[in-house]
């Protein structure tokens, strides 16, 4: 899947985050490490939130 990601230079490197998953957010020293980084905290949101909603009931619906 692609994610839209958010990237900002700071003095200590690079912020970067998905607006679509609140509080999903990295940084890095480098733009690509800020990148690997939020790849690697992306997987473990989604991971997260399966974990969490496992036994709940799922839906899907169709918008537009």
């Amino acid at each position: 899947m692609r994610y839209k990601v958010r990237l900002q230079e700071s003095e200590e490197g690079y912020a970067i985050w998905c607006p679509s998953l609140p509080g999903c957010w990295s940084q890095g020293e480098t733009k690509e490490e800020a990148i690997e980084n939020i790849k690697d905290a992306i997987k473990i949101y989604l991971e997260t939130v399966e974990e969490l909603n496992k036994d709940t009931e799922s839906l899907y619906v169709e918008v537009g």
